[in-house]
């Protein structure tokens, strides 16, 4: 089972999409039995709150199911619990370590470092860009299977 925890400031854009988008491409490639997918914040904010509209009408439009889903907040215990931690940006990636206590398994990335060269996703939250966010995220979750992929991880 690989676990996966993807972070974003808030747990209601970045952080969500990108746990819908890649739920959406382990299921239609028939190996999300193979997968633990989530996704938690790095601030109290949003604390319990629904994944954003932007994010929600996204979602509808790509034609990608969404799960119900409230935020919730990253906390130290869950180092154990997961295999990968994939934070949006290097804000996300700053406090995910301070949360975790640093990284001493090396567990901790950023989404676009799979993909590109590690750029941050931009908060639509602030930019209002949900489609530029989505590109960012298909091609950072693209890059993330491949790198499983490429590990061997997934092989049966």
């Amino acid at each position: 089972m690989i676990r996966i925890l993807f972070i974003c400031h808030g747990n209601i854009c970045r952080s969500t999409m990108a746990q819908f988008v890649f739920q959406d491409m382990v299921e239609k490639r028939g190996i999300a039995d193979k997968f633990v997918i989530d996704s938690k914040a790095t601030s109290t904010e949003e604390l319990g709150n629904p994944p954003h509209p932007g994010t929600v009408r996204k979602m509808r439009e790509m034609g990608i199911p969404m799960v119900p889903h409230r935020a919730s907040q990253l906390n130290r215990r869950d180092y154990k619990n997961f295999d990968y931690f994939i934070g949006m940006d290097t804000w996300n990636i700053r406090n995910m370590n301070r949360i975790l206590d640093g990284d001493p398994e090396g567990k901790v990335y950023k989404l676009l470092a799979f993909h590109s060269d590690g750029r941050d996703i931009a908060d639509p939250w602030y930019t209002g860009n949900f489609d530029e966010t989505y590109e960012d995220v298909l091609e950072g979750c693209n890059g993330l299977l491949r790198f499983l992929e490429e590990e061997g991880l997934l092989a049966d």
